[in-house]
C-alpha cells in the first residue's frame, strides 16, 4: 500500500469519529443524513480521503527532509527576541535635538540634521553612524507619559507604572528575568551597567540585577576571600544554608528563597567559564575604538558580549541628560557618545547573526521642553518625545508617531506607556496580559492594560 494511501476500514473508522463530533456539536443529534456537510466538489469521504492524504504527504515529506519540519513550523511565525538590550539615557533626552529635529522652528535649537537611511527621516547631524543603519530602527515619536519628576518617571519607564506606595512593581529587566531566564544558568538574568537600574520588586531579589559599575572589568569579589579555599568556601556556604533554613522554618520568611537563589547563582558565577564574557580585554583594538573609548561604549561592547553567552537583558546607563542649562553643547556630547556605541552595537549583533533575537530599546525617562529657556536649557517635557526600538520583533525602517510644528504635542499616532510596555513584552514572546501575584494576594501584569502598537511589530 502506498505511504498515503487509505483503506476502506480507515475510512469507515473516520466517518464514524467524524459523525460522533457533529452529534457532539449539536446536542446529540446528527443534523441529517452524516453527508450533508459535504461540499459541492467533494462529498465527505472523498473530503476526508483527500485530506489525510495530504497530511500523510506533508508527514512524510517531513520525516524525509528535517529541514521541512522546521520551515513548516517557522513559516507565518513572527520573530521574536530572546533578550533585550536596554540604552537608557538617564535624565530625559531631548528629542528636538535627537530624533525629532524640528530645523527652521523657533523651538528647533541651533542644531542641524542629516538624512538617514529612512526615505524622508531626519535625525540631529550629531548621530551620522546611526543615520547610516536606521534603517533597522523603528523611530517611535509620538511617546507620550504623564510624570515629570524624575524619580517617578524613572520608575514609570522602568516598570511601566507610575509609583505607588503599597507595591514596587517589577522593573523590565526584572520580567524578563523571570519570564525568559534560566535559574540554572551560570550568569544572572539581568546586569545593569553603570546603572543601578531598578529591582524585580515583588517577583523578588533573584530576579534583580547584578550592578556593574566599571565596564569592560569582570564583577567585584568573584574570588575566594584571602586564606580561603575552595573547601573552605562550601563548609562557610553550607553552614549558611543551615542557618537560613532555620530562620525560614522559625519565621516563614519568603524572602529566604529568593537570598538562597541568589546565593546558588553568585557561586555558579564565581566558578563558571562564562564570566570571561565581563571582560572586553581580548576584543581587537578595532572593535573598541568603533564602540569608542568611554564608558557608554565599553559598556554596550560588554553587553553584546553578555547576550552572546546567554543574559537575557542588560541595561547600558547614559547619564547627563539633565540639560536645564546649556543644552545643546551638552547634547552634541551626549550624542557622540552614544552615536558610534549604538550604531556598532547594532552592526555587530547583525554580523553575528544575533540582532533578530535581540531587542534594543533607547529611550530616557521624559523629553524636554520644546521652548528654550533663559539658560540656553530645556526643562523637563513628559508631553511628547521620542523612543526608539531595533532587533528583534520590530519592524524597522520607520518613523513611527507625529509632533506638531514645534514639538510640543502628538497629532499622530500617540504611544502612551502601557502600549510601549505591551509592544516591548509582545516583542520578546511574553504576554503582556499576564498576572502575577504579589505577596499580598494582589494579582498584577507585565502591563497596566497595555495593547502592543501593532505597526511596529515584525
Amino acid at each position: 500500500m502506498k505511504p498515503n494511501s487509505i483503506s476502506e476500514e480507515e475510512l469507515e473508522f473516520l466517518e464514524d469519529v467524524e459523525e460522533e463530533r457533529i452529534r457532539e456539536e449539536n446536542g446529540g443529534s446528527c443534523p441529517g443524513p452524516v453527508d450533508s456537510f459535504a461540499t459541492p466538489t467533494l462529498d465527505r469521504r472523498s473530503f476526508i480521503k483527500v485530506g489525510l492524504g495530504g497530511m500523510l504527504s506533508l508527514m512524510m515529506a517531513q520525516w524525509l527532509d528535517p529541514r521541512a519540519a522546521m520551515a513548516a513550523q517557522q513559516a507565518g511565525a513572527p520573530k521574536k527576541a530572546k533578550a533585550c538590550i536596554l540604552l537608557w539615557m538617564n535624565g530625559g533626552p531631548s528629542h528636538l535635538d535627537t530624533w525629532d529635529p524640528k530645523p527652521g522652528a523657533a523651538t528647533g535649537g541651533p542644531l542641524k540634521t542629516i538624512k538617514t537611511r529612512i526615505d524622508g527621516v531626519q535625525i540631529s547631524e550629531h548621530m551620522p553612524q546611526i543615520a547610516d543603519i536606521a534603517n533597522h530602527l523603528a523611530i517611535v515619536r509620538g511617546m507620550s507619559s504623564k510624570e515629570g519628576n524624575h524619580q517617578r518617571a524613572q520608575y514609570l519607564m522602568h516598570t511601566g507604572y507610575s509609583p505607588n506606595p503599597t507595591i514596587t512593581h517589577p522593573s523590565l529587566g526584572g520580567w524578563v528575568s523571570e519570564e525568559l531566564g534560566d535559574p540554572k544558568f551560570d550568569l544572572p538574568s539581568f546586569v545593569s551597567i553603570s546603572g543601578p537600574s531598578l529591582s524585580a520588586g515583588f517577583l523578588g531579589v533573584q530576579y534583580g540585577p547584578l550592578v556593574i559599575q566599571q565596564p569592560g572589568q569582570p564583577p567585584a569579589n568573584v574570588g575566594y576571600a584571602p586564606g580561603v579555599n575552595m573547601t573552605r568556601f562550601d563548609i562557610r556556604q553550607n553552614a549558611l544554608g543551615m542557618l537560613e533554613n532555620e530562620f525560614s522554618a522559625e519565621t516563614g520568611d519568603i524572602k529566604v528563597k529568593g537570598r538562597d537563589a541568589v546565593y546558588g547563582k553568585a557561586v555558579r558565577m564565581m566558578r563558571s567559564p562564562h564570566l570571561k564574557a565581563f571582560e572586553i580585554a581580548d576584543e581587537p583594538e578595532a572593535v573598541k575604538t568603533a564602540y569608542g573609548d568611554s564608558n557608554f561604549g565599553r559598556g554596550c561592547l560588554m553587553a553584546r558580549r553578555l547576550v552572546e553567552s546567554g543574559v537575557k537583558f542588560v541595561e547600558v546607563v547614559l547619564d547627563g541628560w539633565d540639560t536645564h542649562t546649556d543644552n545643546f553643547n551638552r547634547v552634541t556630547k551626549q550624542m557622540n557618545t552614544y552615536d558610534p556605541a549604538m550604531a556598532t552595537l547594532i552592526k555587530d549583533l547583525e554580523e553575528r547573526h544575533l540582532l533578530d533575537s535581540t531587542l534594543v530599546i533607547w529611550m530616557g525617562e521624559f523629553g524636554r521642553t520644546p521652548k528654550i529657556n533663559a539658560n540656553d536649557g530645556r526643562d523637563h517635557f513628559p508631553g511628547a518625545w521620542s523612543a526608539v526600538m531595533a532587533g528583534g520583533g520590530v519592524r524597522g525602517g520607520q518613523a513611527y508617531g507625529q509632533t506638531d510644528a514645534d514639538g510640543t504635542k502628538v497629532v499622530d499616532k500617540q504611544v502612551i506607556v502601557p502600549d510601549f510596555f505591551a509592544t516591548i513584552s509582545t516583542c520578546l514572546g511574553m504576554n503582556p496580559a499576564k498576572s502575577f501575584m504579589t505577596p499580598v494576594g494582589r494579582p498584577i501584569s507585565i502591563t497596566e492594560k497595555g495593547a502592543p502598537v501593532k505597526d511596529l511589530l515584525a
